[in-house]
């Protein structure tokens, strides 16, 4: 089984419950990035060992949070090593809005990944684009690059859809199926 870290910051606990999501089948190791941007005890160290990492952020115009950014940019010191090089990576986002330009934090979390020598992995699932498809379907917002969940503003994390939920935990599962190929 290979190992995997699930690094995240979630400003209104959505993206936190997302990160909940895609560790659960890929049996990984949450690491929250705080509100000052920094990580838990333990948390460069969980990252060293890990065989994947899937990082989380919530789309706040147009990119990370400047909390992740400084998690990011602080990675700078594994990247000189390249301790990293030929990991599996993966990443994932949530915004208010149906696009919220999304596919600018994914790509990011992707530049990122690539920076550190990283092998990306998609979500593996097809989006739900028939005329019969409904809001709460898996992949509903229809990313391939990583998985994308929607909240309303005014929505708690608790409101959050059933559907979004499903599909970041067949996201951080492929991932974690993926990592042991690599590893195996």
């Amino acid at each position: 089984m290979a190992k995997v870290a699930v690094v995240y910051h979630s400003g209104y606990g959505h993206t936190q419950r997302m990160a909940q999501a895609v560790a659960e089948d890929a049996n990984a190791t949450l690491i929250a990035i705080d509100a000052e941007g920094n990580l838990p005890e333990g948390g460069w160290d969980a990252l060293n060992a890990a065989d994947a990492i899937i990082m989380g952020s919530p789309t706040y115009m147009g990119t990370v949070s400047w909390q992740f950014k400084k998690f990011a940019d602080a990675s700078s010191k594994p990247w000189s090593t390249q301790q990293w090089k030929d990991k599996v990576f993966a990443g994932f986002t949530n915004s208010a809005t149906m696009n919220g330009d999304k596919l600018s934090t994914l790509h990011y979390l992707f530049t990122l990944a690539m920076q550190h020598g990283g092998i990306w992995v998609g979500t593996g699932l097809m989006p739900s684009n028939a005329k019969a498809a409904q809001r709460n379907d898996i992949n509903y917002v229809g990313s391939f690059a990583g998985a994308m969940a929607q909240s309303p503003s005014d929505s708690s994390p608790a409101e959050m859809l059933p559907g979004d939920l499903e599909t970041a935990r067949l996201f951080g599962k492929r991932v974690a199926e993926v990592a042991a190929k690599f590893k195996g």
